[in-house]
Protein backbone atom coordinates (compact mmCIF):
# COMPACT_ATOMS: atom_id res chain seq x y z
CA UNK A 1 0.00 0.00 0.00
CA UNK A 2 1.28 3.50 -0.74
CA UNK A 3 1.88 5.61 2.07
CA UNK A 4 1.27 9.26 1.51
CA UNK A 5 2.30 12.34 2.88
CA UNK A 6 -1.16 13.31 4.30
CA UNK A 7 -1.18 10.15 5.73
CA UNK A 8 2.07 10.58 8.30
CA UNK A 9 1.04 14.02 8.65
CA UNK A 10 -2.47 12.56 9.60
CA UNK A 11 -0.73 10.19 12.40
CA UNK A 12 1.59 12.64 13.15
CA UNK A 13 -1.02 15.14 14.31
CA UNK A 14 -2.75 12.11 15.62
CA UNK A 15 0.07 10.72 18.05
CA UNK A 16 3.24 13.92 18.31
CA UNK A 17 5.29 11.16 17.18
CA UNK A 18 8.27 11.97 14.49
CA UNK A 19 7.57 11.94 11.10
CA UNK A 20 10.48 9.61 10.32
CA UNK A 21 8.62 7.20 12.80
CA UNK A 22 5.09 7.79 11.71
CA UNK A 23 5.91 6.89 8.33
CA UNK A 24 7.74 3.63 9.42
CA UNK A 25 4.94 2.58 12.03
CA UNK A 26 2.31 3.10 8.79
CA UNK A 27 4.38 1.01 6.23
CA UNK A 28 4.90 -1.46 9.04
CA UNK A 29 0.75 -1.57 9.17
CA UNK A 30 -0.03 -1.80 6.04
CA UNK A 31 -1.35 1.60 6.59
CA UNK A 32 -3.77 0.95 9.28
CA UNK A 33 -3.77 4.02 11.47
CA UNK A 34 -5.45 2.18 14.71
CA UNK A 35 -2.56 -0.72 13.95
CA UNK A 36 0.03 2.73 13.43
CA UNK A 37 -0.69 4.40 16.41
CA UNK A 38 -0.29 0.83 18.21
CA UNK A 39 3.36 0.32 16.84
CA UNK A 40 4.36 4.01 18.14
CA UNK A 41 2.80 3.64 21.54
CA UNK A 42 5.57 0.09 21.55
CA UNK A 43 8.33 1.67 20.29
CA UNK A 44 7.61 5.37 22.58
CA UNK A 45 7.02 2.68 25.77
CA UNK A 46 10.26 0.27 24.95
CA UNK A 47 12.07 3.76 25.68
CA UNK A 48 10.49 4.79 29.41
CA UNK A 49 12.23 1.89 31.10
CA UNK A 50 15.39 3.63 29.87
CA UNK A 51 14.14 7.23 30.64
CA UNK A 52 12.80 6.44 34.09
CA UNK A 53 16.47 7.50 36.11
CA UNK A 54 16.59 10.32 34.35
CA UNK A 55 15.90 13.37 36.00
CA UNK A 56 12.55 15.33 34.92
CA UNK A 57 13.69 18.74 36.87
CA UNK A 58 11.45 20.86 34.58
CA UNK A 59 7.77 21.10 34.50
CA UNK A 60 4.68 23.41 34.72
CA UNK A 61 2.16 23.84 37.93
CA UNK A 62 -1.18 22.94 36.45
CA UNK A 63 -4.03 24.18 38.15
CA UNK A 64 -8.23 24.14 37.77
CA UNK A 65 -10.95 25.97 39.18
CA UNK A 66 -14.25 24.29 39.73
CA UNK A 67 -16.82 27.10 38.71
CA UNK A 68 -20.35 25.66 37.86
CA UNK A 69 -21.69 29.16 37.79
CA UNK A 70 -19.92 32.03 36.83
CA UNK A 71 -22.09 34.73 39.15
CA UNK A 72 -20.95 32.47 42.43
CA UNK A 73 -17.69 32.07 43.67
CA UNK A 74 -16.00 29.02 42.99
CA UNK A 75 -15.75 25.89 45.68
CA UNK A 76 -12.80 23.79 44.21
CA UNK A 77 -9.35 24.21 43.50
CA UNK A 78 -6.34 21.92 41.97
CA UNK A 79 -2.73 22.73 41.90
CA UNK A 80 -0.66 20.20 40.09
CA UNK A 81 3.05 19.76 39.59
CA UNK A 82 3.87 17.71 36.40
CA UNK A 83 7.21 17.41 35.58
CA UNK A 84 9.45 16.88 32.40
CA UNK A 85 13.18 16.70 31.32
CA UNK A 86 13.72 19.80 29.50
CA UNK A 87 12.14 23.44 29.47
CA UNK A 88 11.47 22.76 25.56
CA UNK A 89 8.62 20.05 26.48
CA UNK A 90 7.56 22.32 29.74
CA UNK A 91 6.52 25.12 27.59
CA UNK A 92 4.59 23.29 24.86
CA UNK A 93 0.62 23.72 24.91
CA UNK A 94 0.30 20.25 24.75
CA UNK A 95 2.48 19.68 28.40
CA UNK A 96 0.26 22.37 30.12
CA UNK A 97 -2.41 21.17 28.87
CA UNK A 98 -1.77 17.25 30.30
CA UNK A 99 -0.97 19.28 33.68
CA UNK A 100 -4.44 21.02 33.54
CA UNK A 101 -6.60 18.25 32.53
CA UNK A 102 -4.75 16.16 35.46
CA UNK A 103 -6.21 18.82 38.13
CA UNK A 104 -9.22 18.88 36.23
CA UNK A 105 -9.62 14.94 36.93
CA UNK A 106 -8.52 15.39 40.86
CA UNK A 107 -10.95 18.11 40.88
CA UNK A 108 -13.71 14.84 40.01
CA UNK A 109 -12.40 12.14 41.41
CA UNK A 110 -10.93 13.48 44.87
CA UNK A 111 -7.57 11.52 45.23
CA UNK A 112 -5.42 11.17 48.19
CA UNK A 113 -2.12 9.70 47.02
CA UNK A 114 -0.06 10.32 43.88
CA UNK A 115 0.91 6.37 43.56
CA UNK A 116 0.49 3.46 45.78
CA UNK A 117 3.76 4.02 47.55
CA UNK A 118 2.42 7.00 48.85
CA UNK A 119 -0.47 5.06 50.89
CA UNK A 120 0.11 4.65 54.24
CA UNK A 121 1.27 1.02 55.43
CA UNK A 122 -1.79 1.52 58.35
CA UNK A 123 -4.19 1.96 55.91
CA UNK A 124 -3.83 -1.16 53.85
CA UNK A 125 -3.42 -3.50 56.69
CA UNK A 126 -6.55 -1.58 58.15
CA UNK A 127 -8.77 -2.43 54.62
CA UNK A 128 -7.07 -6.07 54.87
CA UNK A 129 -8.53 -6.63 58.02
CA UNK A 130 -11.87 -5.44 56.98
CA UNK A 131 -11.39 -7.39 53.62
CA UNK A 132 -10.79 -10.70 55.81
CA UNK A 133 -14.16 -10.63 57.75
CA UNK A 134 -16.37 -10.60 54.67
CA UNK A 135 -18.43 -12.83 54.12
CA UNK A 136 -17.17 -13.69 50.47
CA UNK A 137 -13.93 -15.21 52.23
CA UNK A 138 -15.98 -17.21 54.28
CA UNK A 139 -14.77 -20.99 53.24
CA UNK A 140 -12.83 -20.69 50.66
CA UNK A 141 -8.92 -21.83 50.43
CA UNK A 142 -6.47 -19.50 51.76
CA UNK A 143 -4.84 -18.98 47.92
CA UNK A 144 -8.09 -17.79 46.63
CA UNK A 145 -8.60 -15.51 49.57
CA UNK A 146 -5.60 -13.74 49.21
CA UNK A 147 -6.51 -13.15 45.14
CA UNK A 148 -10.28 -11.72 46.65
CA UNK A 149 -8.54 -9.24 48.71
CA UNK A 150 -6.07 -7.81 46.56
CA UNK A 151 -8.91 -7.28 43.82
CA UNK A 152 -10.99 -5.47 46.48
CA UNK A 153 -7.85 -3.42 47.80
CA UNK A 154 -6.89 -2.57 43.90
CA UNK A 155 -10.69 -1.36 43.08
CA UNK A 156 -10.65 0.62 46.81
CA UNK A 157 -7.14 2.26 45.60
CA UNK A 158 -8.56 3.38 42.34
CA UNK A 159 -11.71 4.48 43.37
CA UNK A 160 -12.88 7.90 43.94
CA UNK A 161 -10.55 9.40 47.01
CA UNK A 162 -7.91 5.91 46.24
CA UNK A 163 -4.32 6.81 44.30
CA UNK A 164 -4.62 9.04 41.37
CA UNK A 165 -2.05 7.32 39.01
CA UNK A 166 -4.62 4.60 39.40
CA UNK A 167 -7.97 6.11 38.68
CA UNK A 168 -9.84 5.91 35.37
CA UNK A 169 -9.25 9.52 33.76
CA UNK A 170 -12.35 11.01 33.87
CA UNK A 171 -11.67 12.62 30.32
CA UNK A 172 -11.20 8.77 28.43
CA UNK A 173 -14.48 7.62 27.16
CA UNK A 174 -13.28 4.28 26.57
CA UNK A 175 -13.33 3.85 30.35
CA UNK A 176 -9.74 1.92 29.99
CA UNK A 177 -7.36 4.47 30.46
CA UNK A 178 -5.95 5.29 33.95
CA UNK A 179 -3.98 8.82 34.71
CA UNK A 180 -1.09 6.90 35.00
CA UNK A 181 -1.65 5.58 31.35
CA UNK A 182 -2.48 9.55 30.00
CA UNK A 183 0.72 10.34 31.63
CA UNK A 184 2.97 7.04 29.70
CA UNK A 185 1.28 7.53 26.70
CA UNK A 186 1.97 11.36 26.68
CA UNK A 187 5.99 10.57 27.88
CA UNK A 188 6.04 7.67 25.01
CA UNK A 189 5.24 10.68 22.63
CA UNK A 190 7.94 13.46 23.88
CA UNK A 191 10.08 10.76 24.14
CA UNK A 192 11.13 12.01 28.22
CA UNK A 193 10.80 10.74 31.45
CA UNK A 194 7.43 12.85 32.65
CA UNK A 195 6.37 12.43 36.39
CA UNK A 196 3.74 14.16 38.34
CA UNK A 197 5.41 14.95 41.39
CA UNK A 198 2.66 16.02 43.48
CA UNK A 199 -0.71 18.01 44.05
CA UNK A 200 -2.86 20.09 46.71
CA UNK A 201 -6.54 20.21 45.93
CA UNK A 202 -8.68 22.92 48.14
CA UNK A 203 -12.37 23.00 49.09
CA UNK A 204 -14.07 25.43 50.86
CA UNK A 205 -15.11 24.23 54.23
CA UNK A 206 -12.89 21.16 54.52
Amino acid sequence: MSITATDVKALRDATGAGMMDCKRALSESNGDVESAKDLLKKWGLAGIEKRSGRVAKEGTIGYYIHQLDPELPPKKGVLVELNSETDFVAKTPEFRDLARNIAMHIAAMEPKWVSRADVPAEILERETAIFKESDQLKGKPENIQAKIIEGKLNAMLADRGGVLLEQKYVRDESGRKTVGDLITDYAASVKENIGLRRFVRFAVGE
